[in-house]
């Protein structure tokens, strides 16, 4: 796995590029899906060392995503960060379970969560 791919998965569209505008600053690659349908297409092409997506999105929520993603054996040390508008009782509990490493609410400062990224990856090495 290349240690700078990430994949940003988001239905909404200017959190999508601004979240990828960030993470290319600090050196990323990065693929964006505007759906977890997409972004399921987009994993076989390669892992990801970063992935930050939305929970709340249709047809497929962000927890279903992460469960599927982590089931990808190239997904084990990916980290994955959830996002959510809403911060209900329980979704920090809810995120871990399907996979993901961390939950982040909007609107995310963008040192907060680049911090955040580099302590998972570290954690994960």
């Amino acid at each position: 796995m290349e240690d700078n791919r990430a994949l940003v998965v988001d239905d909404n569209d200017d959190l999508l590029e601004m979240l990828a505008m960030l993470l290319r600053h600090e050196g990323y690659e990065v693929e964006t899906a505007s759906s977890a349908l997409e972004a399921l297409d987009k994993f076989p092409s390669g892992a990801f060392c970063v992935v930050l997506s939305d929970i709340g999105m249709p047809r497929m929520n962000g927890y279903e995503l992460a469960r599927r993603l982590r089931a990808h054996p190239e997904c084990k040390i990916t980290v994955m960060i959830a996002i959510t508008g809403m911060d209900m009782y329980g979704d920090r509990e809810r995120a871990i379970n399907a996979g993901f490493d961390d939950l982040m609410v909007k609107p995310i400062g963008p040192r907060t969560l680049m911090a955040n990224i580099a302590r998972l990856r570290k954690s994960r090495q």
